[in-house]
């Protein structure tokens, strides 16, 4: 445990777990919702950010491709076992729309801040064009299949509540993606470089000192456990504080869930972006964004099942358009094989105005 410690001091954003005891206090005395909401988002960020860290160093006991397959299964686990814990809780609209906001923050926010930023110091920017117009492709695929359900749910039959009908649509469709992203894995394990378990070069990697095993498994361990004890406070609130802003469920989980559970990551990509590092930038956004339509959106399906719930894949008009504009956006960016500073404030405005449309619709 002392040497564990002693690792976590590497992390810049290690102070932020000086807010879990905290979060713990405004339980027991009762804090304001609001104010636990906000402590419990911050304690997470830095948990997430731990199980991203301890993954990285497991990568390098287990090989490239083994670490590729371990980065793809890991890589979202701070956001599904928050969307776990509010199916389990019955947030189902919570649930869906956090799916829909992790695919549009990777392809609008994390795209545009990182073209942004590394515009701004570098100028022009180029990034591998056949890889990135590839990905981009697979990803477009990837969210048409996600939304089949949707466009077709309404002629099947009763949509809310689900009938079974609805819901078998749904399951169908689950098992399918979760049978493609499978064999997107075993197609990864023979290929070094994918969009589902990217490995980046060795000369664009971020500067990663690996853990002792030992360590790696504890604080992988710790910050799971950590980050579903913070998720069950961070959901036990949600209620209360959309009646106290006067939001919607809905924009709670578009906008706020998806940075909180990937936050480290978006950093990571930022920072490699403003190395001029954009082909490894793109990549973490589109393979996160895959992951996310491939393998946590339709587990989550079967979870639910198993929880009693009846989650399905059917997402109302607005965040059909708002995926079907964020994939196209994302392919065409990927078109040239070059960025700029002008794309990446172009693209935080179509996010930015999204958030607003959310922000507006009524509760």
């Amino acid at each position: 445990m002392a040497r564990a410690s002693k690792y976590l001091k590497d992390n810049p954003m290690s102070f932020l777990l000086l807010v879990f005891p905290v979060v713990i206090l405004a339980e027991l005395v009762h804090w304001p919702p609001m104010v636990i909401f906000i402590l419990s988002a911050i304690a997470i960020i830095p948990l997430a950010g731990y199980i991203g860290e301890s993954t990285e160093s497991l990568a390098h006991y287990t090989g490239p491709r083994l670490g590729g397959l371990l980065n793809a299964t890991l890589g979202n686990a701070a956001e599904l076992i928050i969307t776990i814990v509010a199916i389990r809780e019955g947030l189902l609209e919570l649930v869906k729309a956090s799916i829909t906001g992790s695919i549009l923050g990777n392809l609008l926010l994390v795209l545009g801040m990182s073209m942004l930023l590394g515009g701004l110091r570098h100028g022009h920017q180029a990034f591998d064009r056949r890889q990135a117009s590839s990905n981009a492709i697979l990803l477009v695929l990837s969210v048409i299949i996600l939304l089949i359900p949707s466009l077709l749910s309404h002629y099947i039959g009763h949509v809310e509540p689900p009938d079974d009908k609805v819901e078998t649509l749904s399951l169908g469709v689950a098992g399918v993606m979760i049978v493609l992203y499978a064999l997107g894995l075993i197609f990864s394990y023979k290929m070094t470089k994918t969009p589902l378990t990217p490995e980046p070069p060795e000369e664009t990697a971020l500067p990663h000192k690996a853990w002792p095993l030992r360590v790696a498994l504890v604080i992988l361990a710790m910050s799971t456990v950590g980050v579903a004890f913070m998720s069950e406070v961070l959901v036990g609130v949600v209620d209360p504080v959309v009646k106290a802003l006067g939001i919607s469920e809905f924009f709670l989980g578009i906008i706020f869930i998806p940075i909180i559970g990937n936050v480290a990551e978006h950093l990571v990509a930022v920072q490699v972006a403003v190395k001029n590092k954009m082909t490894l930038s793109v990549e973490i956004a589109v393979a996160s964004s895959l992951q996310i339509a491939l393998f946590v959106a339709p587990a989550l399906v079967f979870i639910s099942l198993l929880m009693g719930q009846r989650l399905t894949l059917v997402f109302n008009q607005l965040e059909l358009l708002a995926l079907i504009a964020g994939v196209l956006i994302a392919a065409l960016v990927s078109a040239d094989g070059e960025s700029n500073w002008l794309e990446g404030a172009e693209l935080l405005a179509i996010y930015i105005i999204l958030g607003l449309a959310f922000f507006l619709l009524p509760l």
